[in-house]
């Protein structure tokens, strides 16, 4: 009798791969398909599955295989070789867009550091060679005079292929989100360049620059990006600017001379927030009030605009990166503010508090979105992350005394870094990246569609002027019926963050990267139109 000493081979386990397999493959779906889940979470969602597949399929490779412990440790040692080659070969270069998403790069790609050539200062007057506004419409402050996203008086033409708008000029620009604020000829923001924070002043019609303010610092943040976040304000003849590390500083509009400056955190010891200081300052009467630090200090400061000196500070809550503005309800003027998951009203003559609302929703939430007063004394707050919307009444018991009710509150409006505008009982804003329309009556949605990322909007009379994510520009009806796209400019071709400006029919958009600015087709524009709803 033979007998054989060959050892028959073990078979592999290839219904456990398989079944590991389908279900990631089932959950991603599931992620991918949920609405109750935002984008900013999708993506890691998705990459924390894949991950614990990766982590059971190499559990598999080593116990469950069957192979020989020589061939699962060459297996297993190929694997993280590859992946230590890979880790040198790439790096992380902050987010690709407003989910967060990771931009990989080459590892020899250069840094971004906001060299973008040669700054040149061109001083001399602005001038607007026939190029003269069809009427002398300002944009002197983020979102517009009233922090609305309002730009009434300005009847745009919605055919921009008969119309087409005509850039005046293009031209890179340091890093920074901050936006362009308008006065006359002269059109001001905050940029990056190195290691200057620079407040520029550039020709609104040419581009040419002006003037330019330095401070030697530098704000860095690794996902959202470098530099300055904050749009200057521009008041009796002044430029007011907050830098991302809290430098305020005050300048005159004509020269870029400095009148004053302060260390906002320093003086207050107190921290910055993770993303830098991103609220713009709020001036009225002879005040300017900005937001405080992260944590252990005050949440709202007032410095007199003649000479910087503090007027009042007030409020010990979390701030975020929404701006100051100046309301009136119930018949009273207050600085009304909107912090991590607080909202609150100030007394703008010294700060004391007339009342608060505490947004638990939003208690965790990244706050950027600017609170809406609407008529009938009616505030909507709005938040991704989570928080969602809510409407609330605002009602006055008396002097200096009020209550506030929750009229409605729900998730189908979730802004993230833009605020969403109102006309006619609805209000519209870009809902997880998507532009939506609620109903303000109920909270209910109307139509959701339109995807054009963590853009920002304004409302120019009927229609919206969206700034896309990826950079182009749309005209959207402000239609409670339907989404109905009118018009498109490839404006920008990478992500923006940063908000329009529109002076009059003058468009000035940039990124991080460039700077434009376009004359826009109008079928009509009314100086006093504007100046009278930028007072209402």
């Amino acid at each position: 009798m033979t007998m054989s000493n060959s050892i028959k081979p073990r078979r592999l386990r290839w219904w456990m791969p398989a079944t590991i397999a389908t279900l990631a493959a089932c959950t991603l779906v599931a992620i991918r398909r949920s609405e109750n889940i935002e984008a900013n979470f999708r993506w890691f969602y998705s990459a924390l599955t894949i991950a614990i597949a990766i982590l059971v399929l190499l559990v598999w490779l080593v116990f469950f295989t069957g192979l020989r412990w020589r061939t699962r440790f060459a297996v297993l040692g190929t694997l993280i070789l590859l992946v230590f080659g890979i880790t040198n070969l790439v790096r992380y270069d902050g987010s690709a867009d407003g989910t967060a998403f990771p931009r990989m790069v080459w590892n020899w790609t250069p840094r971004r550091d906001g060299n973008v050539g040669d700054f040149r200062v061109n001083a001399g007057s602005p001038e607007l060679p026939g190029l003269e506004p069809a009427a002398p419409v300002d944009y002197p402050a983020f979102l517009g005079r009233e922090r609305r996203g309002l730009v009434d008086g300005v009847e745009l033409e919605r055919d921009w292929n008969a119309h087409p708008p005509q850039q005046l000029w293009r031209q890179p620009i340091g890093l920074g989100y901050s936006a362009f604020a308008v006065s006359g000829s002269s059109a001001v923001t905050q940029e990056q360049r190195r290691e200057k924070e620079l407040i520029v002043c550039y020709a609104l019609a040419t581009g040419r620059a002006l003037w330019a303010h330095t401070n030697l610092v530098r704000f860095r943040e690794n996902m959202g990006g470098d530099g300055p976040r904050a749009t200057p304000t521009l008041a009796g003849g002044r430029v007011y600017a907050l830098g991302a590390t809290g430098i305020l500083d005050c300048l005159e509009l004509s020269d870029g001379r400095l009148i004053w400056s302060r260390d906002i955190l320093k003086e207050n010891h107190t921290s910055n927030l993770p993303f830098g200081k991103a609220s713009s300052p709020l001036v009225f009467d002879d005040l300017v009030v900005v937001t405080g630090g992260h944590t252990n200090g005050p949440s709202l400061l007032a410095c007199r605009s003649k000479d910087g000196s503090l007027a009042w500070h007030s409020g010990t809550n979390e701030v975020g990166y929404s701006s100051p503005t100046l309301v009136t309800l119930g018949g009273k003027r207050q600085v009304l503010v909107l912090n991590v998951g607080r909202l609150t009203a100030h007394e703008p003559a010294d700060g004391h508090i007339l009342w608060e609302y505490h947004w638990k929703e939003a208690s965790k939430a990244l706050i950027a979105s600017q609170p809406l007063v609407l008529d009938g004394e009616r505030v909507v707050l709005s938040a991704g992350f989570g928080a969602g919307c809510v409407l609330l009444q605002i009602k006055s018991d008396g002097v200096d005394k009020f209550s506030v009710a929750e009229v409605w509150k729900n998730l189908n409006m979730k802004t993230h870094f833009s605020s969403v505008v109102a006309r006619d009982g609805f209000a519209y804003g870009l809902d997880d990246g998507i532009l939506a329309c609620i109903d303000l009556a109920t909270g209910k949605r109307q139509w959701k569609d339109g995807r054009y990322g963590r853009g920002q909007l304004l409302r120019v009379s009927d229609l919206l002027l969206v700034q896309t994510e990826p950079g182009p520009v749309v005209l959207v009806e402000a239609n409670p019926s339907e989404q109905r796209e009118v018009a498109r400019l490839g404006a920008l071709s990478s992500k923006t963050w940063n908000n329009p400006a529109l002076a009059g029919d003058f468009l000035l958009v940039r990124n991080d990267q460039e700077a434009a600015c376009y004359r826009l087709p109008v079928r009509s524009l009314r100086a006093e139109d504007a100046l009278r709803a930028g007072s209402n």
